[in-house]
């Protein structure tokens, strides 16, 4: 059988190219070895950064992780460029690397022929990349309406399970952790999980946008000022319930965003207006 595999292999890399941190490439071999040890031949693919389409930048390319990939699991990975027309063999027992899915045409957008093409491409797509399955693509969506047979990987369903003991029949008291940049992303399930848990610990630039609320000066860093009315209204309703968002009461400071800038922990309250 052609395996198509939808995977998360975003990972962070240096300047020159070199992947930082490959948790999410480690994470994604057990679907792949799952198909392989079956007698698959096995097409991976998943988006790197925010490419624009139709415009291959070498920065762009899966190659690095391709490599990464091959070290870990002890072969050679090819790895294919130009791959929606299907113009390229793939062997049973081998495993090919198809380069960055979102410099594909219509990728984002989902566009129905783009996405009749990745169906064709394999008897089986399996998707397995949890972290980008909120977005209706054409890797991510779209070819799951066309290929023959569609189903989730092992990452996607551990997910899935854990989501449905965590919100359906949770112990008490349950606490939700949410971090990231920003809070327009993260709104709406801000909002659903104000309803359902006990405590709401925000992270990131988020938690700044909380501080703000909560009258705290953050200095000069990343928040969402015009989002200051929404994170009140989430602190509003978890205290309406008896339930808390913990603002933070000390932070970590510095005077520049570098990887050599000097940190200082300090009180929440005595954040100075240069402070990052």
């Amino acid at each position: 059988k052609r395996v198509f595999i939808r995977a998360d292999l975003n990972v962070p890399q240096d300047d020159a190219g070199k992947i930082t941190e490959d948790t999410r490439i480690r994470a994604s071999i057990p679907a792949i070895q799952m198909a392989l040890d079956a007698g698959a031949a096995v097409m991976v693919t998943s988006h790197l950064g925010r490419p624009t389409e139709g415009e291959f930048k070498p920065a762009d390319s899966l190659t690095p992780v391709a490599a990464r990939m091959g070290q870990l699991m002890d072969r050679n990975i090819r790895v294919i460029a130009d791959w929606v027309d299907g113009e390229f063999s793939v062997a049973p027992g081998e495993v090919v690397m198809l380069e960055n899915c979102r410099l594909n045409k219509g990728e984002k957008k989902n566009a129905p022929e783009l996405a009749r093409k990745l169906g064709g491409l394999c008897d089986i797509f399996v998707h397995d990349a949890f972290g980008t399955s909120h977005r209706a693509e054409g890797t991510t969506y779209g070819i799951a309406e066309t290929a023959p047979i569609a189903c989730a990987g092992p990452l996607l369903a551990a997910e899935m399970d854990a989501i449905g003991k965590a919100l359906a029949n949770p112990k008490r008291p349950l606490i939700a952790i949410v971090a990231g940049s920003k809070v327009s992303t993260k709104l709406t399930i801000l909002q659903a999980l104000a309803k359902n848990v006990d405590g709401l610990i925000v992270g990131g630039g988020i938690a700044n946008t909380f501080m703000l609320a909560a009258g705290l000066k953050i200095g000069k860093s990343l928040a969402e000022p015009d989002l200051i009315g929404e994170a009140k209204a989430v602190i509003d309703a978890m205290q309406a319930r008896g339930a808390a968002v913990p603002i933070p009461t000390d932070v970590v400071c510095a005077k520049e965003f570098s990887p050599t800038a000097k940190a200082t922990v300090k009180k929440a309250t005595e954040v100075e207006d240069d402070d990052l």
